[in-house]
């Protein structure tokens, strides 16, 4: 149990898909190296995935002043030695504060964020990832030929109620953004509760 006087944050939606994701980044990251989570939330993913794969460094980013205070609280709480501090990035800005990165991940941020942060992302990935390093996305996707799932729907219909900039993305625009900076389509994989993992190589 979280105290309120504990700068940890918590999502359900983070425990519950920590394990699946983790599932798939074994076969994507790389043995080694830094991988960077662009828009970290509330930590516990980067927590969980540097608990789990502690042969690779991590450096979470979030923009929100709220996040990286929860970031630092659960790193603080749980001592991991291979997560660096937060980083106060936007995925948006240009050019990024990182140095060349060995892999990109980032949760459940394109369908949540106006479009422009989705080309930022691809920008900023583009500019960090060395040769086959990998860009990992996560989130519910529009694909063609395929109606939206009723649950994505009606999630897609509250999003753009809440603020028109932002909607589920269809995946051959986001594919097409990130092909315009050097990134190229890998592959799906169906994910649990109507999402995906979308793998982009830097070519």
């Amino acid at each position: 149990m979280i105290s309120a006087s504990d700068l940890r944050r918590s999502a359900p939606s983070a425990l519950r898909n920590r394990d699946p994701i983790l599932d798939v980044l074994r076969s994507v990251l790389p043995s080694r190296g830094l991988v960077l989570e662009v828009a970290s939330g509330t930590g516990e993913h980067v927590i969980h995935f540097a608990r789990e794969l502690p042969a690779l460094d991590w450096q979470p980013s979030d923009p929100s002043p709220a996040a990286r205070e929860s970031i630092t609280a659960w790193v603080e709480a749980e001592r991991p030695g291979n997560i660096l501090e937060a980083m106060d990035l936007d995925a948006g800005q240009s050019p990024w504060p990182v140095e060349q990165v060995a892999a990109v991940i980032c949760i459940n941020m394109v369908h949540i964020s106006p479009w422009e942060a989705t080309i930022g992302l691809m920008r900023g990935a583009g500019q960090a990832l060395a040769r086959g390093g990998a860009l990992y996305l996560y989130g519910p996707y529009r694909r063609p030929g395929r109606r939206l799932e009723p649950s994505n729907l009606a999630f897609d219909q509250d999003l753009r109620a809440r603020d028109a900039r932002c909607g589920l993305r269809d995946l051959d625009a986001v594919s097409q953004c990130a092909a315009d900076h050097g990134l190229e389509f890998e592959r799906t994989i169906d994910m649990p509760a109507n999402n995906l993992s979308v793998i982009f190589r830097k070519i």
